[in-house]
């Protein structure tokens, strides 16, 4: 059995005991003690499919408990639902920083990435249009070399992740406001496989 299939048969029971408890039901002791497990997440609770330590459960990385009515069968970064398929973090404006948001979609893409060897991801660099044009090569550079730290430091081999800055020359949006500007201060995941 690899991996991913004793990863299932251990985690998809204990999900499904987790999701038994009984409307309105409060479970003392556990995190969030005091508040009613309605089968809704907590405000603000995460529900990606990243564990403790980081770990990306399979079925965050699209890959269902096999035989489930339903379930993805083929390469997981052609599942539609699974954190794969979100390939663009943003930026705040003149920042490299990676925003809380969008770490789980990162630690998604270096899981898949760690256990694919045989796949290579260009990370592009992208931002809005103000500035000068050497100053936004460097902020997509310092973007994009952000997210390739982040994803190596996930157990990924450097050979495997490629960076590049286009600056402000590929925008995803053409506009001059803000709304713009926003989907344009990116990094893509640009896989080869």
């Amino acid at each position: 059995m690899n991996f991913w299939t004793k990863t299932a048969i251990v985690v998809v029971p204990a999900l499904l005991m987790l999701g038994c408890g009984t409307k309105g039901e409060v479970q003392e002791g556990a995190a969030g003690a005091g508040q009613p497990t309605t089968g809704a997440p907590a405000e603000g609770a995460a529900t990606t499919g990243v564990g403790a330590g980081g770990a990306v459960s399979g079925e965050a990385m699209g890959e269902g408990a096999k035989g489930a009515p339903g379930a993805f069968t083929g390469d997981p970064l052609d599942d539609p639902n699974s954190l794969l398929a979100k390939r663009v973090v943003y930026f705040d404006f003149d920042k490299s920083d990676i925003k809380d948001e969008f770490r789980d979609i990162i630690a998604a893409h270096a899981a898949y990435l760690a256990s694919h060897s045989n796949v290579t991801v260009t990370l592009e660099g992208h931002c809005d249009e103000r500035g000068t044009r050497e100053y936004n090569i460097a902020l997509g550079e310092r973007r994009s070399m952000a997210v390739q730290r982040v994803v190596t430091l996930q157990g990924v081999a450097a050979g495997q992740v490629n960076s590049i800055s286009y600056g402000e020359e590929r925008p995803a949006e053409l506009g001059h406001d803000e709304s713009a500007w926003a989907k344009n201060r990116r990094v893509e995941f640009i896989y080869k496989r």
